[in-house]
């Protein structure tokens, strides 16, 4: 079998696997079967608001103390095959035995230790942590390769953060019955950066029906990179982004990728020397972000052989495919629940123009989505700015 046809028969049997329902969720093989949960924090009212407060969300008092695990549970890799994956999630302590639950979806992460689940100093466990003390049952997954789950990563893989997230949202019911609630079935998703892609991915296959228990609410993806092809890879190179950024996020995307739409034969193809020698243990899933940016150029120019900067600008064949495919979360489906947009005119990690294509591409399908200012201080100052304002807004729906 050719490697298109390799690539192509994989992404069919991610998209059928990720619209099947879980039957057999709770078999102990089966898709979103529990397998473990660790409690990783318990806070009271005023631990939560200095804990949240702690992670830059200047949000109202909590209404309730919160409760969080580490939980482990089957999900399927990028072959289709059974493995398992992590994540946190934050529950209310008392409150209303019915929670109406929010999908919080990371951004990118480099080091297996540092997500929610694991590492109690991320703003993604304080993201979570907001929701459950709003009476929330927040749901954070880690993907794939993350937290305690096996091999690497499959950065900005679609079809695996949308299962690893639809089959933590079972797992997560599963964790939930057994503290004596339940998950209402209307999900509210968001999510940051990387996640933000990954927000709308899950909310596509909620709303068609990839699950018989949960669905879709409402979307709120937060400075994401909706369009690599269109957006994100012309910005890495026109001076739209910060050049360091860009050659971390180029070198990630790029030994990720190659794992799973073999973009080249050897690293020498790809990579300039010395890089050649070290571009992929960087993103073994040991290293953090500050020690793979020190260890790369300060530029993409200087990390990439000229012949793989023309592929990266000018994408062909099954490369060109995958792209599509990643960048059809805002293009291939028409939202039926309200959707808001946030991010940042200031933003030198993911350009604005990402969400500025994704709200013309919803356009089209009918779909007006607005963009909300995720503040003014670029990349990483947009969540603490967007998610108050997506609290309240999911306060109000919740009501209704």
């Amino acid at each position: 079998m050719s490697r298109t046809a390799r690539t192509a028969a994989t992404a069919l049997c991610i998209a059928l696997l990720a619209g099947a329902p879980a039957a057999g969720g709770h078999h102990a093989y089966g898709r979103g079967t529990l397998l473990s949960a660790v409690p990783v924090a318990l806070l009271s009212r005023a631990e939560t608001d200095a804990y949240v407060g702690s992670q830059g969300f200047d949000v109202p008092g909590a209404r309730y103390a919160t409760a969080a695990y580490r939980i482990t549970y089957r999900t399927i890799g990028t072959d289709g095959r059974l493995t398992t994956a992590s994540g946190l999630v934050a529950l209310p302590v008392g409150g209303p035995r019915e929670l109406r639950t929010v999908a919080y979806e990371h951004g990118t992460r480099a080091a297996k230790n540092e997500v929610a689940s694991m590492d109690e100093g991320t703003a993604d466990r304080g993201v979570a942590m907001m929701f459950a003390g709003a009476g929330f049952a927040a749901v954070a997954p880690d993907y794939l390769g993350l937290g305690t789950g096996p091999g690497h990563h499959p950065y900005m893989d679609i079809g695996s953060e949308t299962t690893a997230s639809l089959d933590m949202l079972r797992a997560a019911r599963s964790l939930a019955a057994r503290h004596g609630r339940t998950l209402d079935r209307q999900v509210l998703v968001t999510g940051f950066s990387q996640g933000g892609v990954a927000a709308m991915g899950l909310g596509r296959a909620l709303q068609g029906g990839a699950d018989p228990y949960f669905g879709l609410q409402a979307l709120a993806p937060v400075s994401a990179p909706f369009d690599a092809r269109g957006a994100e890879l012309p910005a890495a190179f026109d001076g739209r982004l910060d050049p360091v950024i860009a050659t971390f996020y180029l070198g990630y995307f790029t030994t990720a990728w190659n794992r799973l739409h073999p973009l080249y034969a050897t690293p020498s193809e790809a990579f300039l020397p010395p890089y050649d020698r070290t571009v992929e243990r960087l993103f073994d899933g040991r290293h953090n972000e500050g020690q793979i940016i020190a260890a790369l150029p300060g530029d993409p120019r200087k990390l990439f052989t000229p012949a793989f900067l023309h592929k990266l600008n000018h994408p062909t064949g099954a490369f060109a495919e995958a792209l599509r495919i990643g960048d059809s979360t805002c293009s291939a489906w028409k939202p039926r629940v309200p959707v808001r947009l946030f991010a940042t005119e200031t933003d030198r990690d993911v350009a604005i123009a990402n969400t500025q294509h994704c709200q013309a591409e919803l356009q089209v399908n009918g779909v007006h989505a607005p963009i909300v200012r995720a503040g003014g201080a670029g990349h990483l100052a947009s969540p603490p700015a967007a998610y108050p304002q997506i609290l309240r807004w999911f306060e109000e729906l919740r009501r209704n």
